[in-house]
């Protein structure tokens, strides 16, 4: 049995890319200096399918996302050649610590000033533009090689920068009620409702979603 690819986006989303060991925590895909990008990342099994193998016991388990830990291949070796060092209680651990790391990015981050908030949005808003007009299914390269391996980056890049970016920019608006008015959080409950859409489709195909609502940008990035 393979690991479904609801499963396995669920795993990488909510790992956003990066290995769930807290002293590695290193990035999963590498980009390379010609825009291509490579993937390093394992999805290793908390409990081994076999019950010989690492943590294995009596009880068959399977290849779903509750069985599953995101780690770079160093971290995988490691836990699974010394499972009594790395049992199923620490491995699930990890998982849930990290992935509550990466929910709470940027959450306790509180602005005094609206300059600088912006600054820091934008910022979030521009490297998810420029994945989106390099790897998406609008870009140029997409629309004009239909054989193109682009989707392959477009995946990639959706779970390791855009979906966590967009995590980042809910959770600094939600931090910082306050500096906004009226307006402007009617504008972010829009790009709010964007982003959970766009990554439950990430994990799952929906048949239709908001898009990004660019009265958003405008109001705070002026593009």
């Amino acid at each position: 049995m393979t690991i479904s690819e609801k499963d396995s986006k669920i795993l990488w989303g909510r790992a956003a890319g990066h290995c769930s060991n807290p002293d590695c925590f290193i990035e999963l895909t590498q980009k390379l200096n010609d825009g291509d990008a490579f993937n390093l990342g394992e999805m290793a099994h908390i409990i081994a399918r076999n019950s010989d193998g690492p943590r294995g016991n009596d009880l068959p388990e399977d290849n779903s996302y509750a069985n599953l830990i995101l780690l770079c291949p160093t971290c995988h070796t490691r836990v699974d050649k010394a499972p009594l060092e790395y049992p199923v209680s620490l491995l699930h651990k990890w998982k849930l610590d990290h992935e509550v790391r990466i929910i709470n990015i940027f959450k306790e981050k509180i602005y005094t000033d609206l300059i600088l908030f912006k600054r820091d949005l934008c910022d979030l808003l521009y490297e998810n533009k420029q994945i989106w007009m390099q790897f998406g299914p609008e870009s140029v390269v997409a629309k004009s090689d239909l054989n193109s391996s682009l989707h392959k980056l477009w995946v990639m890049r959706k779970f390791d920068t855009i979906i966590p970016n967009n995590r980042k920019i809910i959770n600094i608006f939600e931090a910082n009620r306050n500096i906004f008015n009226e307006g402007q959080w009617k504008l972010f409950q829009d790009f709010k409702l964007h982003a959970t859409s766009f990554e439950e489709n990430s994990y799952e195909r929906i048949e239709s979603y908001p898009r990004f609502p660019l009265n958003f940008s405008l109001e705070f990035c002026n593009a």
